[in-house]
């Protein structure tokens, strides 16, 4: 039986229990719409590149950002941010593809990462075409197994962890496909000292 099935076919449960039922019901819909929104996002970059128009950018200004955007949860999970990229970095791209990127990868080790993480984001070169990244955290890492898997749509590491914690399994597919639909290649490595490392490029144009 749903969480509002439960409140309608039982109209004298007492106020606390309704409100359990409520707020369960509140962070399944939430769920949904982030899954109905991921799932929008892949269909479009299915679609073709006509459904993301490009125009100027400064990819700087989007990690800020979306840094600004999550700042509470950095607060809160006592996570120190290195930035490590110049002031303005002017690329022809999508903003909207190009936040979800850097925004996926800050959710995915704030989420999975644990508490009081480092989160270092470089643009380590750059050259007439590309700029290329790493986006690094000091988290709990992964399995070597896991590598070559965490962009396939819906793959979990840890299946029940994963529920328990939330996200739609759809993050990294839009990393991969946004970064290839700006000319970049990704792949994902161990830190050797711990954690994650992505490395990536994006085009300039």
């Amino acid at each position: 039986m749903g969480y509002m099935e439960s409140i309608l076919e039982n109209p004298d449960l007492d106020p606390a229990r309704q409100k359990f039922f409520v707020e369960r019901s509140f962070m399944q819909a939430k769920r949904l719409t982030a899954l109905l929104q991921d799932i929008s996002t892949l269909n479009k970059i299915d679609e073709g590149k006509r459904l993301f128009q490009k125009e100027p950018c400064d990819l700087a200004q989007v990690i800020n950002d979306v840094l600004f955007d999550v700042h509470l949860q950095i607060e809160q999970k006592k996570c120190v941010i290195l930035r490590n990229y110049n002031a303005v970095l002017p690329l022809q791209g999508n903003r909207s593809l190009l936040y979800s990127i850097f925004r996926n990868l800050t959710d995915n080790a704030l989420t999975y990462g644990g508490e009081q993480i480092v989160i270092d984001i470089s643009c380590y070169r750059e050259d007439e075409q590309f700029y290329y990244f790493s986006f690094s955290d000091n988290g709990v890492g992964i399995a070597e197994e896991h590598l070559g898997k965490v962009f396939e749509r819906f793959y979990r590491v840890d299946k029940g962890r994963s529920r328990k914690i939330g996200g739609t399994g759809l993050g990294l597919a839009i990393v991969k496909n946004a970064v290839l639909l700006h000319k970049g290649t990704i792949s994902a490595k161990s830190v050797s000292t711990g954690g994650l490392s992505f490395i990536f490029s994006l085009r300039k144009y």
